[in-house]
């Protein structure tokens, strides 16, 4: 019985480990992205570096965004 429980349990983690570098990895595309295409006089990047809040709070939303719809297409 431990040993299926185990079992179960490693392969959720490993289920949670991809899930979570796939969301990173379309997030920092999606956000380069929307950098290059739709903010093109403002490097978002460079902004953060200066210490541009509102361009670090609209980094992380699209970010949050973007976990959001891959959550949302891979629970279907």
């Amino acid at each position: 019985m431990d040993l299926e429980y185990t079992r179960a349990s490693l392969v959720l983690l490993l289920g949670n480990l991809v899930y979570a570098a796939l969301a990173l990895f379309v997030g920092v595309i999606a956000l380069k992205v929307i950098d290059h295409f739709l903010l093109k006089k403002i490097d978002l990047e460079e902004e953060i570096k200066k210490g541009n809040l509102a361009a670090a709070i609209f980094g992380s939303t699209v970010l949050l965004f973007v976990a959001i719809l891959i959550g949302l297409s891979l629970s279907r």
